[in-house]
């Protein structure tokens, strides 16, 4: 797997993620450029500084559409991503002294979706996310990218089959709710305790038996013509609401 981009690979080494190898644009002289390449050789890692052109041609192997990769001079080839298990999770949570704050994705496929609901994830403090093992975006090169480097900082869990993740949460007291049209007001549902946010795929939303398997709906109030949101804002918008509530 591919990491590039100043902020991701460096985030990725502040984390102590495991890079087989570094390649650096031997022209790179500025700040961020001299902190990843400080941070790198602090934690041993090789680094091959090359020309621009070398760069550029690696990103063209690396390259699965006609969109262009902004390296910015820096491309990380690190081990295949390890997901956890939601057992290490709920550890996270409690060795932070928080209750667990867990988003559930059902079938989010789009790269930069999930890239996007994991850098707000991370900012939001979120002790672990659980995604499906099929019909969903795993773990890549984009999706690193998007994140800007934040699914180095957040525990994923890759499970066979949502509805019995839930109930695993719900016997652990963990009260769970699909973000959804037609439900209950978000801003005036509890959601200061152990709690998971559904969000659903970006066509049909949460699926069926999964929001049937779920304690309650919430809804994001609509005001405009439009009556729904890209599934990254709406996952923003949720997380931080729980945020919110918590600091009250």
């Amino acid at each position: 797997m591919y990491i590039y981009g100043k902020v991701a690979v460096l985030e990725a080494l502040r984390s102590e993620k495991t890079f087989n190898k570094l390649y650096v644009d031997k022209s790179s002289h500025d700040k961020t450029s001299q902190e990843i390449i400080d941070t790198a050789r602090r934690n041993g890692i090789k680094i091959d500084f090359v020309g621009k052109e070398v760069i550029e041609r690696k990103a063209q192997s690396l390259k699965n559409s006609n969109q262009k990769i902004n390296h910015q001079g820096f491309i990380g080839e690190t081990v295949e991503f390890s997901y956890c298990d939601i057992d290490d999770i709920f550890e996270k949570a409690k060795s932070k002294g928080v209750e667990p704050f867990i988003i559930i994705l059902d079938g989010i496929e789009d790269t930069h979706n999930f890239g996007a609901i994991i850098r707000s994830a991370e900012c939001a403090g979120v002790s672990g996310i659980i995604i499906p093992e099929r019909r969903a975006c795993a773990i890549n090169e984009t999706v690193i990218k998007t994140s800007a480097g934040a699914v180095s900082n957040v525990l994923i869990a890759r499970v066979n089959n949502l509805n019995l993740a839930i109930e695993n949460l719900k016997k652990r007291n963990v009260w769970v709710y699909a973000v959804e049209v037609g439900g209950d007001n978000l801003f005036k549902t509890n959601l200061k305790g152990a709690v998971a946010l559904v969000l659903g795929s970006e066509g049909s939303g949460v699926s069926r038996l999964v929001k049937e398997n779920c304690d309650g709906i919430v809804s994001i109030p609509m005001f405009g013509d439009i009556n729904s949101l890209n599934v990254s804002v709406a996952g923003g918008i949720s997380m931080f609401e729980v945020v919110r509530q918590r600091q009250i």
